[in-house]
């Protein structure tokens, strides 16, 4: 299914904060039951688009929503304490499964529950996080598709050197209250000695403290941006762009969706296929099998995307050895 595809499939369905996606008339007691919590806000379309892979590879296996299944949606918009209030109200409604789209939100449903199956998507290093036991046996009551391990965050200071060569300061986006923002910092911090770099951290969770933070570090020249994964670089993505192109200052993001959206450069995972693949464990828990017993799955391959037209404007001259293994350049 093309993205244009995906978006007008979740399209046509009434979005609200809970999203239940339910079609009450049909409901029957042969229905199973299962909620999803994201913490992004609920009209954000690059996360329809992943919705709809996923709600797609459900059909594909024989789920019908309103049909044989009812989901209930919660959406936490980059909020914690929202996140924590509907990951409560997830688990009172005592679903057989709760897919969860992110660290956040599964950090948050583990403290709301030890034993209601969880499958996850783009969760960055589960193992590092604390959220299950090992890969191969997660051991607990969570299971899934893991984002990166940790070791990833060190190859985007490395990808931001050889975009440019002379830089010499960082900024590092990150939020510091979840353990993958922890994780991920300590890695870019190992890394850059070695690079001649110095770090700034700037912390996500207030739109007013990015715009100040990277006005200032952008006073010093050669300087980049390095924006590592959580849901609240999500929710401000359009000002960390925004800011970023106004400064012309090179930025690696560690999620397409910033390039799409007018982002120089991207390496991650590809978050439509996770969403596409954590379908598969939750039709396997639906029928009978335990998240403990089944291994939690790395990406096949992790995707370079660059924007030559952001990269003109900005004045690079981007390595013909970095062109040649992007995924995807494009003006």
């Amino acid at each position: 299914m093309r993205r244009r595809d995906f978006i007008t499939f979740v399209g046509g369905a009434a979005v609200t904060t809970a999203w239940p996606l339910i079609l009450r008339a049909q409901e029957s007691s042969a229905m199973r039951r299962m909620g999803a919590l994201l913490g992004v806000p609920a009209d954000d379309p690059e996360a329809r688009v992943r919705v709809a892979a996923f709600l797609q590879g459900l059909q594909q296996l024989g789920w019908i929503v309103g049909g044989n299944l009812r989901i209930d949606f919660r959406w936490a918009a980059g909020s914690s304490d929202e996140l924590h209030k509907y990951a409560t109200e997830l688990v009172g409604l005592a679903p057989e499964v709760i897919f969860a789209g992110g660290g956040t939100s599964l950090g948050a449903l583990l403290q709301a529950t030890g034993t209601t199956p969880i499958v996850f998507a783009v969760v960055p290093d589960p193992v590092g996080s604390g959220f299950v036991d090992s890969l191969a046996r997660p051991g607990r009551n969570a299971t899934g598709f893991m984002q990166f391990e940790y070791s990833l965050s060190g190859k985007w200071l490395e990808l931001l050197k050889q975009i440019a060569p002379g830089l010499t300061r960082a900024g590092i986006l990150w939020d510091p209250a979840i353990p993958a923002g922890i994780g991920q910092f300590a890695v870019i911090q190992s890394v850059a000695p070695s690079l001649g770099v110095e770090l700034t951290p700037v912390n996500v969770r207030n739109a007013a403290e990015i715009e100040r933070s990277i006005a200032e570090i952008v006073r010093s020249a050669n300087t980049g941006l390095i924006v590592t994964a959580s849901a609240l670089a999500l929710v401000q993505r359009d000002l960390i762009v925004k800011l970023a192109a106004k400064h012309k200052v090179p930025a690696i993001y560690f999620q397409r969706e910033f390039v799409d959206n007018g982002g120089l450069i991207s390496y991650g995972s590809n978050w439509v296929d996770q969403y596409r693949r954590a379908a598969t464990y939750v039709d396997r828990i639906l029928k009978g099998e335990k998240p403990a017993n089944l291994p939690v799955q790395a990406p096949t391959k992790y995707e370079l995307i660059i924007n030559l037209k952001i990269a003109k404007a900005m004045g690079l001259t981007l390595p013909p050895t970095l062109l040649a293994r992007a995924d995807e350049a494009a003006e």
